[in-house]
């Protein structure tokens, strides 16, 4: 990555750069990030499919941090107050908008991701999903609710939700769009205001997604956009705010998780994962191979809910690996900015050299690569091919570790106990599928399985997409969930007002403590009896 001094000269676009992103663009949205007074050196944005010149964004620095804290700190009392049905209106604009305007943030996604397009049109949909969940439904999970009193008649008690304050998001490069925005959305709706700390690799992903909430109407004090690399930031921003949401590496958040619990303040972490896919001996052998192809290589594999190990019954073992195999030679690889290809590029010469580590290490010591199994240089940098094994044993890497790559391990088991134990056998706990034609039945294995989000029939998208459901991980895979009534309430601080009517809890000036002890212990056992007052 290399840091240049920023000039007035404009980035030449590479000839690949498509009419619906220009330099103009790129310029203006480099121009919404919130920076401290004086010079700032810039970042080149570089693109996956060629490693050509996107554009350059500001190297943020921890000045930037603190006077982005500052202006989200003066903002979010005034946005606190403002009518909840005016944020709601905000956000159902947004998802008008957004779907008006998806071509050109597709472009922006494969161009800083590398992904393919059909994978960036899954950040969109979902995007626009989870605004319209939360604009109509985030009164629901906010309202006030009556909660029982110490004492029936004569003590009331509320529940009321109050917005923490600035809440502090660090994002990763595979979700560019969806991320930053779907994570956003609640706090905002909660009343916080936010600062956004993009990865450097894709920050013109997640502006372009924050100016069209500008211009949904969401005043821009409330949101501020940091842009810079993580190391320098990070502390700073995690000093500053009063929550702090990060998506990445389980090593990452580890470090994370201390420095928030050092100033006592929430933190919600989405983390690794290494997800497993079971088959059981019932399954639809058609259906579960498309499924385990889609799942296993959607964003070339570095998605946190993408399969990387597979079980599958002893009984279909040797005509799902045939079949899956087959299908994974058959995938459409390469750069394309349409709708032509199935699998895109790695996003980094790091994620390359990783996916390449553990299919030589597991090569090296007796894996079988049984499709794939090399980059592809001739068609970018990056390419890599979808890769399967057999034959990983706990001595490989991708045994275990997490490769965040186009690759997966396929293994048979005979019983189900065995997939159970097998599929829980790892240190996460996000993710996993499992397929059977029995619902009954596939539900009963995955309520076993030690995961966040279980999909039955299908890889992973329908616990994704399902707005009202949170997910999120177990184990080392995190900390709190996003979505549903966890995702809003967790930039919530409960507070409990109760009112005491005629009697206080104590005794009466005339009454003896014995006597007051008495008539309390009788009173509990009133209510104890009584079933509409327990």
């Amino acid at each position: 990555m290399t840091s240049t001094r920023v000039t007035s000269d404009k980035a030449s676009p590479p000839a690949a750069l498509p009419s619906r992103i220009d330099p103009a663009l790129l310029e203006r949205l480099a121009g919404l990030v919130t920076l401290a007074p004086g010079e700032h050196d810039a970042l080149e944005v570089r693109i996956p499919f060629t490693q050509g010149l996107l554009g350059r964004i500001p190297h943020g620095t921890p000045a930037d941090v603190d006077e982005a804290v500052r202006r989200a700190r003066e903002a979010q009392r005034p946005w606190a107050r403002t009518k909840l049905s005016e944020r709601a209106r905000i956000f159902v604009r947004y998802h008008d908008l957004l779907l008006e305007r998806r071509e050109q943030v597709l472009d922006l996604i494969q161009l800083e991701a590398g992904k393919a397009r059909r994978h960036a049109l899954e950040e969109v949909l979902d995007t626009a999903m989870v605004a319209r969940y939360y604009a109509h439904h985030a009164e629901r999970h906010l309202r006030p609710r009556r909660r029982r009193g110490a004492l029936p008649g004569v003590t009331r008690a509320w529940e009321f939700r109050q917005p923490v304050g600035v809440i502090g998001y660090m994002v990763p490069w595979n979700y560019p769009f969806n991320l930053p925005i779907t994570d956003a959305i609640p706090a905002l709706m909660a009343g916080n205001t936010a600062v956004l700390k993009p990865d450097h690799q894709t920050s013109f992903t997640a502006l372009w997604g924050v100016e069209l909430l500008y211009e949904a109407g969401l005043p821009r004090e409330t949101l501020q956009v940091v842009t810079g690399i993580g190391p320098e930031l990070g502390s700073t921003l995690i000093g500053g705010v009063d929550f702090v949401m990060f998506t990445g590496s389980t090593r990452t958040g580890k470090v994370i998780a201390r420095q928030a619990g050092e100033r006592l303040i929430g933190a919600s972490l989405e983390l690794g994962g290494k997800n497993p896919l079971l088959v059981l001996e019932d399954a639809d052998l058609d259906a579960a191979v498309d499924g385990a192809l889609r799942g296993c290589f959607v964003g070339a594999g570095q998605v946190c809910v993408s399969i990387e190990r597979i079980y599958v019954h002893e009984s279909l073992y040797p005509r799902f690996l045939e079949r899956f195999a087959e299908g994974t030679r058959r995938l459409r690889i390469g750069p394309a900015l349409d709708y032509s290809v199935e699998m895109g590029s790695l996003t980094s010469r790091r994620q390359m050299d990783t996916v390449a580590e553990h299919v030589e290490d597991a090569r090296a010591k007796g894996a079988t690569v049984v499709a794939g199994g090399r980059p592809r240089p001739e068609l970018g940098p990056f390419f890599y091919e979808p890769t399967v094994l057999t034959g990983v044993t706990p001595a490989m890497k991708a045994y275990a570790d997490e490769t965040f790559g186009p690759v997966v391990s396929v293994y048979p088991f005979c019983d189900e106990r065995e997939a159970v134990e097998r599929a829980n056998d790892t240190r996460y706990g996000l993710s996993a599928s499992v397929w059977s034609r029995s619902t009954r039945r596939a539900v009963r294995v995955a309520r076993q399985i030690r995961a966040g989000s279980v999909n039955v029939n299908e890889a992973y998208a329908a616990t994704w997409a399902s707005a009202d459901a949170p997910i999120g991980g177990m184990k080392e895979s995190g900390l709190s969930r996003r979505h549903g009534a966890e995702g809003i309430l967790k930039y919530t601080e409960s507070q409990t007002v109760a009112v005491q009517r005629g009697l206080p809890l104590a005794p009466l000036p005339w009454m003896p403590e014995e006597r007051y002890a008495q008539t309390m212990g009788g009173l509990l056992k009133l209510i104890r009896r009584v079933p509409g007052l327990r």
